[in-house]
């Protein structure tokens, strides 16, 4: 069964540097991870980069910021070379990197800060390289299925991850985004090849709805796990008010595993080479 392309939007498959971005923006307005806190299906899929060469996010440098404050830490990116991977003759920069990287470190260091812990920055930066080239490869096989996003797509994407980051519309997405230095036409190429993704990730995999059966599995492991952690069942939303968000987050699951066999086989039958 195909999955409805207003749902597929609203969960973004493949999240470009557009998104990775807005994650810190998400965080500093109070959005969370936790679907017991959500209200709309929100939470963020995995960041990852599009072909765009932005700029990387303010306050993200060479440098080592203020120990203690995640929001000053700053990732050493010295070492990263100009061209961090050749995807089929295409090359990712250091540019296209960092910017991801930096977006991930930073939201990586904020929720290791309880613990004590600084990020892997080895292992992150294998995993940043290791999106990039998947998305990449995405986004060419999109490009080579005749997949292309008229202005209204971009209108349509740019909505849903507004939503997604708490945010009124698309146009307060473009704002956001301009303020930390990426432009309106960057932002917008990027959504074009969100969409462009997304589609294709539809057209090359059945994605099965859950049933209801398996959305009250999720439910109920929720409710358990809030009162393992030692909270109150009560503080969980019912099964109904939570319903349209487990789902959400089951087809994106769905979406995920499929996108990561997709991306295997495109690199299989490419040629890659990663420099990180």
């Amino acid at each position: 069964m195909k999955v409805r392309s207003t749902s597929a939007l609203r969960r973004t498959l493949a999240a470009l540097t557009l998104t990775a971005a807005l994650g810190l923006t998400a965080a500093c307005s109070g959005g969370q991870d936790d679907p017991s806190q959500a209200s709309d299906g929100g939470g963020q899929a995995a960041p990852a980069a599009s072909d765009g060469g932005g700029q990387a996010a303010p306050g993200a440098s060479d440098g080592g910021g203020a120990a203690g404050d995640p929001q000053a830490q700053e990732a050493d990116v010295s070492d990263v070379p100009e061209v961090v991977a050749t995807v089929n003759g295409t090359e990712i920069t250091k540019d296209d990197f960092v910017q991801t990287y930096q977006s991930q470190y930073q939201q990586m260091a904020m929720q290791q800060q309880a613990g004590g812990q600084a990020p892997d920055e080895e292992q992150l930066k294998t995993q940043v390289a290791e999106q990039l080239v998947n998305n990449e490869l995405l986004r060419q096989g999109a490009e080579d299925a005749g997949i292309k996003a008229s202005d209204k797509d971009i209108d349509t994407t740019l909505d849903e991850i507004a939503k997604q980051s708490g945010l009124g519309s698309g146009d307060e997405v473009v704002s956001a985004l301009e303020q930390q230095g990426i432009s309106a036409e960057q932002v917008r190429q990027d959504a074009a090849s969100q969409f462009a993704i997304t589609t294709y990730i539809e057209q090359e995999a059945d994605i099965a709805e859950p049933s209801d059966e398996e959305l009250k599995a999720q439910y109920d492991a929720l409710v358990e796990q809030q009162s393992a952690a030692g909270g109150s069942a009560e503080e969980v939303p019912s099964f109904e008010e939570m319903k349209d968000q487990l789902a959400q987050q089951a087809t994106m699951q769905q979406q995920n595993e499929a996108a990561t066999e997709i991306a295997g086989k495109l690199r299989e039958s490419g040629d890659v080479t990663i420099n990180v």
